[in-house]
């Protein structure tokens, strides 16, 4: 995890992406957001909405979520967001709050990509201030309406969130509602 002041520089979350390359993820329940069931010892969280119908809207959304639209580009940002999510991929998440800006190292642990559901989980390295898992799932339901959901378990990995923790945890849930008005 790096913090800085301001948006840092394309370079320098090259760097730190670089620095962080072989840092392993933070939890060992790697894949767990695959099964729907809360994970012990973590907040868990699950927040759906209803996008519209049929096959126009749902293949838009999951335009978004392969080119990483789903982040509100005004306070968090996925880098490189050039590629597709694949399983392995190593990414930035770059959060702005309060002045503060925190670069952290996620990395895709899988990635769904079936006819009528399309996303995928990225999970924690040890550079991340976060502890756990999150998936982003696109779904096309038989009854015709298309829904996105935001999955995810997690815990303050670094001192400072963990002394924030109530406002990590409202930081959370205005992230979903934020990435739910940008899909």
């Amino acid at each position: 995890m790096k913090i800085t002041l301001g948006w840092p520089h394309e370079r320098t979350v090259r760097d730190f992406l670089a620095a962080t390359a072989s840092a392993p993820l933070s939890y060992p329940e790697v894949g767990a957001t695959r099964t729907g069931e809360p994970v012990p010892g973590y907040d868990n969280d699950r927040n759906r909405i209803c996008l519209g119908e049929g096959e126009a809207v749902f293949q838009a959304a999951c335009d978004s979520l392969r080119h990483w639209r789903q982040f509100p580009q005004h306070w968090v940002r996925i880098r490189p967001n050039t590629a597709p999510p694949q399983a392995g991929q190593r990414v930035a998440m770059v959060a702005r709050a309060f002045g503060v800006t925190f670069v952290n190292a996620a990395e895709v642990v899988y990635t769904i990509d079936e006819p009528r559901r399309f996303g995928f989980a990225y999970g924690t390295s040890t550079a991340h201030v976060e502890c756990g898992e999150e998936r982003f799932l696109i779904e096309w339901l038989p009854d015709n309406t298309v829904w996105y959901e935001l999955r995810a378990f997690s815990r303050p990995r670094h001192w400072l969130i963990r002394l924030g923790c109530p406002l990590a945890r409202r930081l959370q849930r205005q992230f979903v509602r934020d990435s739910q008005a940008t899909l």
